[in-house]
């Protein structure tokens, strides 16, 4: 038996729930209420009358003089008692439904088997009938007729005229599908308080029911393209209901109507149909992390489980966008205890609350604490022992660490080496560090700082485990590029700006990026963890690269708004450190498949732990000493392919070059 039949008998069974046993008018002291039944009662009255006369027309009697006056009293009496048994006046009227309906045509049927019931039992004493029995059956079928349409009158009146939303302008749509969901969809917005939606119709993409309707509206053809059709139907939205499309089809669709200025209204997916209030909360405009989307990542959830599950977990950074991602994936696999831990009070405050409303049946610990502080991080490795580490905690926006690379030092390169190497001297299992596609041919500080931090993680991995052949901890790297809605990115910079009316500001016409979602990117660190022996420097499939230009044309036009006429777009020039385009692996390294299609393993050259360990130390003392220009060339010494771009440290590189040739 499926869902909406067993809502059926519910609703139906629950119309008998309300039998008061105590009859007292008293209970309908509600004006409406009274007003409701004296409808009710005339109502039954006046059909009545009108089955009198049609049947006195047609030499008929359908009650006989003698018993006209104690039949109309029984009559009336049977209907009011019905109307109280199944309480057809309770109901709001502007509110009637399918129940209410039921309620009426029980209360008629029950009213039509007393007078059928009640004249058997006269025929028995008087051999005559005090109703005609056509006549009792016609009358229930009136009274029910005329019960039902004064109330959808009432109901179709006020929705029209006097509903909160009637003045409010709607917007025209019409839905993509016809098929079961696309109707559910549709009962959902008709259903939906305050309404935000006037449907005008149907798209069948095979053109095979256009003399056919759907709730009273039309199925359209596509005779030309779909902005064709909403342009001569004088429709302003399309709602994307049918799950038969392909992803390619899908995007079609959306880049035809942005690029007409149409909005575009798409569904996530749904639990149950048939809760309308789900479809209708699902319903949202589609949004650029739509026009970029992959075919869903498919998980080792088994393999991942095995690693997490009843183990202690420590994340870095946890309060940023890709740490709280990382916690709330880590807490589908039942660990033991979660310990966040960052610097940032509120977000990390506010994290905690969210795991908590979660109810999850896990130990969460919150910490506040600097990586760069050792001590501190000493103490909270000594006191909970994690078992894996997540970490995430590291200076990101490249023109920040432009203008301080000390900071990029401390907290990158230091920051990291701390929670590294506490993670080896407190036997975690496993250790993974989220980095980024900046740290390939770095051309900025933070990128390079990144770098560093790679050589140290993944140099330290072989030295222990060429020390301890057994017991050792496995230190893995993840890289990837730019994460759509990661603090800092473009795309709530790009959104904050047409919702200010421009411009939107980019650096270069010719810049291009790869992007990834936030779960995406998390998804793949926690199966990069899962997989990897240790050592590895995991790089992360990022699809094809954006044209940011383009990518900011696309959401203007999502925003309901025209590029470079409502919203301007603005050439700012190239930001110190930044590239035109982004790299996943060195110009001398090369990949390496895995199991997992959009994981890949870097081939690297991975230098002597000991050799990384003390130029570290060196830097660490250059940048407590301020010394910038001092401390950028060490940067570069240990990582020759960085080349600064559009940054005062340029120079450097001519520098460190002929010190390079002098040395050799």
């Amino acid at each position: 038996m499926n869902s909406s039949n067993k809502n059926f008998i519910s609703d139906f069974f629950k119309i008998f729930s309300d039998v008061n046993t105590g009859f007292n008018f008293s209970n309908l002291g509600y004006l409406p209420r009274w007003m409701i039944l004296m409808l009710d009662v005339f109502i039954v009255v006046f059909s009545g009358v009108i089955t009198f006369l049609l049947f006195k027309g047609l030499k008929l009697s359908y009650i006989p003089n003698q018993y006209l006056v104690f039949a109309i009293l029984f009559y009336l009496t049977i209907n009011v008692f019905f109307f109280w048994i199944y309480r057809t006046y309770s109901g709001i009227i502007r509110h009637s439904s399918y129940i209410d309906a039921l309620k009426i045509f029980f209360s008629q049927f029950s009213t039509f088997v007393v007078i059928i019931v009640f004249n058997f039992i006269v025929i028995l004493f008087d051999k005559q009938k005090v109703y005609l029995t056509t006549g009792a059956f016609i009358n229930a079928i009136l009274s029910f007729s005329l019960l039902f349409f004064y109330r959808i009158i009432v109901k179709q009146t006020f929705e029209r005229f006097f509903s909160e939303t009637a003045n409010v302008k709607k917007i025209h749509a019409i839905i993509y599908g016809s098929d079961a969901n696309a109707t559910a969809v549709a009962n959902a917005l008709k259903a939906e308080i305050p309404s935000r939606f006037n449907l005008l119709g149907f798209i069948d993409k095979n053109n095979q029911n256009s003399t056919k309707r759907i709730l009273n509206l039309p199925i359209f053809q596509i005779k030309k393209s779909i902005p064709v059709l909403m342009r001569s139907k004088k429709v302003e939205a399309l709602i994307i209901a049918d799950k038969s499309l392909t992803k390619e089809e899908r995007l079609t669709i959306v880049e035809e109507c942005i690029e007409f200025g149409f909005k575009v209204y798409t569904l996530p997916l749904v639990s149950d149909w048939d809760d309308q209030k789900e479809i209708s909360k699902n319903i949202k405009n589609f949004e650029i992390q739509d026009l970029l989307e992959r075919k869903p990542i498919v998980l080792d959830t088994k393999s991942i489980s095995s690693k997490l599950n009843g183990k202690s977990i420590l994340v870095t950074g946890a309060a940023g966008s890709i740490g709280s991602e990382i916690v709330r994936q880590v807490l589908n696999f039942s660990p033991k205890k979660i310990i966040i831990l960052d610097q940032a009070e509120t977000p990390l405050h506010s994290l905690s609350l969210e795991i908590i409303g979660m109810n999850q049946n896990i130990d969460v610990i919150n910490c506040i604490a600097d990586i760069r502080d050792f001590n501190v991080l000493e103490k909270i490795f000594n006191q909970y022992k994690p078992d894996v580490v997540y970490h995430a905690a590291a200076y990101k926006h490249v023109p920040m660490m432009e203008e301080n690379p000390s900071q990029a030092i401390f907290t990158n390169v230091i920051g990291t080496k701390n929670v590294a190497d506490l993670s080896n001297k407190y036997h975690v299992e496993r250790f993974v560090m989220v980095s980024t596609d900046k740290a390939v041919n770095p051309s900025s500080i933070m990128g390079a700082s990144k770098r560093i931090a790679e050589m140290y993680v993944q140099s330290k991995h072989f030295k222990h485990k060429k020390l301890n052949s057994e017991r050792y901890t496995k230190f893995i790297t993840t890289r990837f590029g730019n994460v759509l809605g990661s603090n800092g990115s473009v795309v709530p910079l790009f959104t904050k700006q047409i919702q200010e009316g421009g411009p939107i500001t980019i650096t270069h016409p010719e810049i291009i990026r790869y992007f990834m979602t936030i779960p995406e990117a998390c998804q793949l660190v926690l199966e990069a963890c899962s997989m990897g022996n240790g050592g590895e420097i995991y790089i992360f499939d990022m699809g094809k690269p954006v044209k940011i230009i383009d990518l900011a044309k696309k959401m203007i036009r999502l925003a309901g708004f025209i590029p470079d006429k409502d919203i301007s777009i603005k050439i700012v020039g190239l930001r110190p450190g930044e590239k035109l385009y982004e790299e996943l692996l060195n110009d001398s390294a090369k990949n390496l498949a895995t199991h997992h299609e959009k994981i890949m393993v870097a081939v690297e050259v991975c230098d002597v732990f000991d050799v990384v360990n003390k130029q570290i130390e060196e830097l660490s003392e250059i940048a407590s000493k301020g010394n910038v220009d001092k401390l950028v060339s060490k940067m570069k010494t240990m990582v020759p392919e960085f080349k600064s771009l559009n940054s005062i440290y340029q120079t450097l590189d001519i520098e460190v070059k002929e010190s390079y040739v002098y040395t050799k």
